[in-house]
């Protein structure tokens, strides 16, 4: 049965008890929560973490989520769902046109939220085609790993790091970039080029067996990086790809 990869939610809100509601609640529904209370931990998390979705209180202390809003949108095309006050339509009106997805007033429904964020979640999945062509590939999520791109690190779905070499990072993103296909040495060194030129036919065996014993369960009988005899290596799992 194919492992279920859970798409990785931003909550930033200065409220606790709204973080802690949207935490338990997403969680039960398998997704992935993160939150922050402020722009700056909401950076730091983005800094680390490939998020699939933000959902964003406008209303932060002391600061402005619009402007928070219009950074996002001019670095990132993550999908931002804002909340807002009941009377704040012109802020609503005002991020829309920022390039939010969405909006809910509060008090609102985590259930009415929850369906907004698989609908968003649904489009922007259908439109990765597009993004991939232009290189915009943030990271790779299979079974409990992600591995992000942008700051070359290999992580477990709760956030403990695996160390990589330079090496397994290019020879890890290379698999994932073309899962369920075989690939012969020679592929593996030229996909490799797109992350850093540094896996070598000489090299690729010893690598691949490091990299099970950092990411088998059983490196006697491998998952993931299966060897197709003859001719090279396989990833055969469920891949994800975040843009």
């Amino acid at each position: 049965m194919a492992e279920t990869i859970q798409p990785h939610i931003l909550v930033v809100d200065d409220d606790p008890d709204i973080r802690t509601l949207l935490t338990d609640y997403f969680t039960e529904n398998e997704l992935r929560v993160s939150t922050a209370d402020t722009g700056t931990a909401m950076s730091a998390i983005l800094r680390e973490s490939a998020i699939d979705l933000i959902v964003l209180d406008l209303r932060l202390a002391g600061e402005s989520g619009m402007s928070i809003a219009r950074a996002l949108r001019s670095e990132s095309a993550i999908p931002i769902i804002m909340l807002t006050g009941i009377q704040d339509e012109a802020d609503r009106v005002m991020g829309l046109e920022l390039g939010a997805d969405d909006y809910l007033t509060k008090p609102f429904s985590p259930r009415e939220l929850l369906a907004r964020v698989r609908t968003i979640l649904r489009r922007a999945k259908s439109a990765s085609t597009a993004r991939a062509r232009d290189g915009q590939v943030r990271a790779f999520r299979f079974a409990d790993f992600e591995l992000n791109l942008r700051t070359r690190r290999l992580a477990t779905k709760d956030g403990a790091r695996i160390e990589l070499t330079n090496g397994e990072f290019n020879l890890l993103a290379a698999l994932l970039a073309l899962p369920q296909q075989v690939l012969t040495r020679d592929q593996l060194i030229e996909a490799s080029r797109v992350y850093d030129n540094e896996v070598y036919d000489r090299a690729i065996d010893v690598q691949i067996l490091r990299l099970r014993r950092k990411i088998e369960p059983d490196c006697s009988q491998p998952r993931y990086i299966v060897t197709e005899r003859g001719i090279g290596y396989s990833f055969d799992a469920p891949v994800e790809t975040v843009y």
